[in-house]
């Protein structure tokens, strides 16, 4: 069993099964109804799984494994189950002509065998993945936080919307989610770890977007990993940072801990690609599919991120678990400890 799993003192569920399950398809209904109108996304049809050696799947940190397999009646290809579809979103954005000011979104589900198990992580990953064409002159932080406001903005919304369903569950987001960049968050907590950073400043805000993960910070470690061919985490912006990308955390009291809803950020342009497969000695991936498409200037410039589907509920409904909200496999030793704490994993 995961160390990091924790049982919250005197923890009881506000919701039973039934209602559990009643509220997440509200949820789900709902956040992607407004999430798609305040962004202007049509919804689109997502892989399971794509050709592996491609570049198109999402490579995370670098080191995790893919769930992959061969094909009865396509034996010479390899084939990965996606991770997340960052860069396949790129693609579709060009391949099926959305325009400057429009994107799209799809339900991506995933499974990350590599996941260290615990309240937060599990096997199954569901996220919301979408991304929007962008004008070159909006490659800024401004920009950047106008989308964050955005989508902080719905997720508020659809807090007070199952909050109104259910009365046994009360707001507790702040009106504005508060914009703080990884170096701060090192200058003013020096002597503890970025998930500690993270930590204390939900605390305080309530909500932060963390901008600038990726890039080495003065202590030469990144705030967190980030793969260098999606999210641009390199280009020094106004404010003096380097970085166009970032998390959206909020304080979870059920867990006393900061809880990651989205990761997301202003994509790679062909400069900032470059650049970041030289820093993370990557340069081979020019030669693969996505890669050659973007420095060819065939993929538009863009915006996007991904949006946990379980994480959201989890906060919604005050859930001690993941597995509360999702079916996925858990250590016996997990099991058995949530069966006597009433934490009902599906």
């Amino acid at each position: 069993m995961n160390a990091e799993f924790v049982v919250p003192a005197d923890y009881a569920p506000v919701l039973n099964l039934k209602d559990t399950e009643r509220a997440i398809r509200l949820i789900k209904e709902f956040f992607q109804t407004n999430l798609a109108f305040e962004l202007n996304l049509a919804r689109v049809t997502a892989p399971l799984f794509v050709k592996a050696g491609t570049g198109i799947n999402d490579d995370l940190n670098g080191v995790e494994r893919p769930v992959a397999f061969r094909i009865k009646g396509m034996p010479e290809t390899g084939v990965e189950i996606v991770r997340s579809l960052a860069k396949w979103k790129r693609m579709m954005l060009a391949d099926y002509g959305f325009l400057q000011g429009e994107g799209l979104y799809a339900d991506m589900n995933a499974i990350r065998p590599d996941e260290e198990l615990d309240n937060l992580h599990s096997l199954y990953v569901d996220q919301w993945d979408w991304e929007r064409v962008m004008a070159p002159g909006e490659r800024n932080l401004a920009f950047l936080e106008t989308i964050v406001g955005k989508i902080y903005d719905v997720i508020r919304r659809t807090e007070r919307y199952i909050a109104y369903q259910y009365e046994h569950l009360e707001p507790i987001l702040p009106e504005t989610i508060t914009f703080v960049h990884s170096a701060e968050l090192e200058e003013q907590y020096p002597d503890v770890l970025p998930r500690e950073r993270e930590y204390r400043a939900c605390r305080e805000y309530g909500a932060v977007f963390v901008i600038g993960i990726g890039g080495a910070l003065k202590d030469g470690q990144p705030h967190d990993g980030r793969a260098p061919d999606y999210d641009d985490w390199s280009t020094r912006t106004s404010a003096g940072r380097a970085g166009l990308n970032g998390d959206i955390l909020v304080y979870y009291p059920v867990l006393d801990c900061a809880l990651e809803l989205s990761s997301m950020g202003i994509r790679v342009d062909p400069a900032a690609l470059l650049n970041q497969l030289e820093l993370t000695g990557n340069a081979a991936r020019t030669e693969l599919l996505f890669h050659r498409r973007l420095l060819a200037g065939e993929l538009p410039q863009s915006v996007g991120g991904g949006i946990g589907q379980s994480r959201l509920c989890m906060f919604y409904l005050r859930k001690a678990h993941i597995g509360e909200i999702q079916a996925s496999l858990w250590p016996d030793a997990m099991i058995q400890r949530c069966r006597e704490q009433q934490i009902a994993l599906l």
